[in-house]
């Protein structure tokens, strides 16, 4: 299967036709490659899962080697959001094309995100009319809280995890995303990590796991 985003693809350990889909979407000048090491792990665990991890549709302004979901450099919040929503449809089209290719329900189907990845995958899927099963972010934000509060759709289940000395996205990213999903009658998770700065620590990888065998499997 080709798809609309160029795509590392960890086939299930059972050989077998797939139970459930993980998409992983890497942060600002990153590749699918990096956030493959994540799946590679999860994988073990979760053998009839099938792991997909795409390069994000532009290449990256501050990396010419990676690549962004959207522009951060010198940007307007409203000119962020815009581009952001063009991701958004692209990220939208990748889970119709793994629905249709592995004839899944989107209640199949998990999108866990590092940084700019949490980003589009709390945006992309709060606003999918089709309620995926769950998100798992990391050490990211809600790109426009006015935007999403106008737009949510479907309540799937979250877990947002952090760094308390995050310097990149700081932690107020966790604490405003909290706020605005109790505000919002969710019932989300939510982990920070002492002493961690950006990125995804061990324990963050088995909690995603848990998180994805409670409510994947």
């Amino acid at each position: 299967m080709s798809y609309s985003l160029n795509t590392i693809v960890l086939e299930p350990l059972s050989k077998a036709k797939p139970k459930n889909a993980v998409i992983l979407c890497h942060g600002y000048g990153g590749d699918g490659k990096d956030i493959s090491i994540l799946a590679s792990y999860w994988k073990s665990y979760l053998p009839e899962t099938i792991f997909i991890c795409p390069d994000a549709p532009e290449k990256c302004a501050a990396s010419p080697t990676g690549f962004q979901w959207f522009d951060l450099m010198d940007q307007t919040p409203e000119q962020i959001l815009s581009k952001s929503l063009v991701a958004e449809i692209k990220l939208n089209k990748l889970i119709d094309e793994i629905k249709e290719e592995y004839n899944l329900l989107a209640n199949q189907i998990v999108i866990s995100g590092f940084s700019q990845g949490c980003m589009i995958s709390l945006q992309t899927g709060i606003k999918r009319k089709d309620k995926i099963n769950s998100i798992i972010g990391y050490s990211g934000k809600i790109i426009n809280l006015e935007h999403l509060s106008k737009n949510i759709v479907s309540r799937p289940n979250i877990i947002l995890m952090h760094g308390d000395i995050d310097q990149v996205v700081t932690i107020d990213g966790l604490l405003e995303a909290k706020d605005f999903f109790a505000n919002n009658d969710y019932k989300i998770e939510t982990k920070i990590f002492k002493n961690c700065e950006h990125r995804i620590p061990t324990e963050g990888s088995s909690l995603g796991l848990q998180f994805i065998k409670k409510h994947l499997y």
